[in-house]
């Protein structure tokens, strides 16, 4: 099987975005008229995974978030000076024949998500889903049936997630009922910033609202700022509200949907080519106080 004719599966099975879809989607790089040996199915194609799909004998390499670097997400490198890195990484793929194949708005226009559907199956959550963007804008609502403590949510994290720590926002032995899954707190993410009527609004605004109205103890957002909803559970919880905030971070977090993947990919490739997960190893270190 051709690593084209999986690329065609994978964009029959999605959602169509349309003829005039000018999105990051698509080659990055690699000669996709060639027989696939194997598919890996991680969230980056960082160093780590690219030698791991070398060690494998595998040559196509599906992704969700970019490889060389720049927002847009090129083929190449377009910055007006030479990046020593990327001329590595680039000899390293071409050298052991990878293809990488970016998708990223074609999961997300799922739904539900693709990503996020992963994040709940491999959490062990999808039974405890409440409420999507009806409850939380651009969200998921999550009611555990008994509650779980702030420590106790931040071990299943590591656990699940292969996490070398977490960073959260709260007291370790306050209880979690109903938490969130967000999306990415900055600057006019998903609403932009408005104000009309003497009334001011915009993402952060609104989860705020959501926490308020839905009586939510805790979020996971994707991306952070700190200035505004984080602030806002700060402050609740030296106010003794049980709230809490778990920055497990963007790649950490959305990687089960990469491991979700792994699911379909072997569905829509009628399991004529071995596909595997490689989990990316946490970016992250913690250096603690003594």
């Amino acid at each position: 099987m051709k690593i084209s004719e999986i690329i065609d599966a994978v964009n029959k099975y999605h959602p169509d975005l349309g003829p005039d879809y000018d999105g990051c989607d698509g080659i990055k790089c690699g000669n996709p008229d060639v027989e696939c040996t194997g598919v890996v199915s991680a969230l980056v194609p960082n160093i780590e995974v690219i030698r791991k799909t070398i060690e494998l004998g595998y040559n196509f390499l599906y992704v969700h978030e970019p490889t060389y670097y720049l927002t847009p997400d090129f083929s190449e490198w377009k910055a007006d000076f030479e990046c020593e890195v990327y001329e590595q990484k680039k000899k390293l793929l071409e050298d052991n024949g990878i293809v990488i194949y970016r998708d990223h708005d074609h999961m997300h226009a799922h739904r539900p998500d693709s990503i996020f559907t992963g994040v709940l199956k491999y959490m062990g959550w999808e039974d405890y889903l409440v409420g999507t963007h009806d409850k939380v804008p651009f969200g998921y609502l999550i009611e555990f049936p008994e509650a779980r403590t702030v420590e106790e949510i931040n071990r299943e994290f590591i656990e699940k997630n292969e996490m070398n720590g977490t960073r959260y926002i709260g007291r370790p032995d306050d209880k979690i009922k109903r938490i969130a899954i967000v999306g990415h707190i900055f600057p006019d993410a998903f609403i932009p910033a408005s104000e009309k009527d003497g009334y001011y609004t915009d993402y952060s605004t609104e989860i705020i609202r959501a926490i308020e109205k839905e009586h939510i103890d805790a979020i996971i957002p994707g991306e952070i700022i700190e200035w505004n909803l984080l602030s806002y559970i700060r402050d609740a919880v030296s106010f003794g509200k049980n709230m809490a905030c778990f920055n497990i971070g963007h790649y950490n977090w959305e990687q089960l949907g990469a491991r979700y993947a792994v699911d379909w990919l072997t569905d829509i490739t009628e399991g004529k080519v071995p596909v595997k997960y490689v989990p990316n190893v946490d970016m992250w270190k913690y250096q603690l106080k003594d």
